[in-house]
């Protein structure tokens, strides 16, 4: 019998997608514009409210992009991001030659500190004069951040506010969609995210006019001439009308997705709730309303696991977590920080048995081609990269799935 493989996260074809992309194969609509496009947009703008506009892109990496262009970042700025987090979100500070300022955790959310990023503020305008240019905070699988003290801070400094909501597509917080808050939010539809388009992002834009401004840099900045006149740079970042087709099927289906992720959430949450030595990762109040785009857990540091002796034995020769995109091989097992052994154990059993995990993000702060960004750091983003575990969270995870995975780990638990 073959053995059952339950991934972390997968994308899950059941609305009306293809009649979208037929649609757009019968009118040759095949290239990033077209009536799939405009109603993935309509639908998004619907899905967010607050009055937003939303322009669909190739990815959510190019969202936070052009939401950095568009505040006039440039060489010589900083800007302020969440360190626990993928890189992604801070990534396209460094394409345009601005520095990225790293600010840790709180330990309730998971996301941005807001008494830290207050702290880091005053001290860069103290060091250099200029306030940074804006402030990135990330809903950390889903969880939304404390939106109000982070709102707070950023209207104490005049600082606009770009959303990573990248992981938290439906996620609320005091009953608003993650991603209307600040002056710009970005959404991801990777594969791997609660509703996909193959690949594509979006960017949440306050007003008509700033939709225009974004959507003139997505189209390689092409002024208004009968022929190819240009006087900006410009990116090819528009979303296909294909993709898009796919997008406008998930909607069908996104609230649905949101509801499973929230259940397999309560599932887990009641599982592990008399689990010594392992915590599941909750809403911290009434206010926050995550999607649990993955559940997470964390393990005690005295939590003993079967096979710690084996953790981190050999190098990784091949891409862990699903990653598909080619990697570089290890050239030794182990970084200077990594997670504990008794979660790469627990990794490491799981994987035997045919489930898929993966470590938490490791923070920016610690990573090497981030080892001379500024940072204020508080110790708790390092500490649950070291002990949390990301577990099976998406659409095809079923009852009976979550049941298998929360025996298994007890099973390897050792007493």
């Amino acid at each position: 019998m073959a053995k059952r493989k339950i991934l972390l996260c997968l994308a899950h074809m059941s609305g009306n997608e293809m009649k979208y992309i037929e649609e757009a194969f019968a009118d040759n609509w095949v290239v990033p514009l077209g009536p799939n496009v405009n109603g993935f947009e309509a639908d998004l703008e619907q899905f967010v409210g607050e009055g937003k506009h939303v322009v669909a892109l190739s990815a959510g990496t190019a969202a936070v992009h052009l939401a950095l262009i568009a505040l006039g970042v440039g060489p010589g700025d900083e800007v302020i991001c969440q360190s626990f987090t993928f890189c992604a979100s801070c990534n396209p500070i460094k394409y345009l030659g601005a520095t990225p300022v790293l600010v840790d955790s709180e330990p309730d959310t998971w996301n941005i500190d807001p008494e830290l990023l207050d702290r880091a503020i005053a001290d860069r305008i103290a060091l250099t004069g200029k306030k940074p240019k804006a402030i990135v905070p990330v809903y950390l699988y889903g969880m939304p951040a404390k939106l109000r003290e982070v709102m707070a801070v950023a209207d104490k400094y005049g600082i606009p506010v770009v959303e990573d909501a990248a992981e938290g597509f439906g996620s609320r917080y005091a009953g608003h969609v993650c991603g209307t808050f600040g002056q710009y939010g970005v959404l991801s539809f990777n594969g791997n995210k609660m509703i996909t388009t193959s690949g594509g992002g979006a960017l949440i834009c306050a007003d008509a006019e700033s939709k225009n401004q974004i959507m003139f840099y997505a189209t390689q900045a092409r002024e208004a001439y009968p022929y190819y006149q240009h006087e900006h740079i410009g990116y090819n970042y528009r979303m296909s009308n294909i993709c898009a087709g796919i997008g406008r099927g998930q909607m069908t289906i996104a609230a649905e997705h949101i509801r499973h992720h929230q259940h397999i959430a309560a599932l887990y949450k009641e599982a592990f709730a008399n689990v010594p030595g392992i915590t599941f990762h909750e809403n911290p109040s009434p206010e926050f309303d995550s999607n649990y785009w993955l559940n997470t857990i964390v393990l005690s540091p005295d939590l003993k696991v079967k096979g710690e002796e084996n953790a981190y034995s050999q190098t990784v020769s091949g891409a862990i977590g699903g990653a598909g995109s080619t990697v570089h091989a290890a050239t030794s097992a182990h970084t200077a920080c990594e997670p504990n052994t008794n979660v790469e154990a627990m990794r490491m059993a799981l994987a035997a048995e045919g489930i898929e995990s993966r470590p938490l993000w490791k923070p920016m702060h610690l990573q090497p081609v981030y080892a001379d960004a500024p940072a204020y750091t508080n110790g708790v983003s390092e500490n649950l990269f070291k002990t949390g575990l990301c577990l099976p969270s998406g659409p095809w995870v079923t009852d009976d799935d979550v049941a298998f995975i929360v025996d298994c780990i007890k099973q390897n638990i050792a007493q």
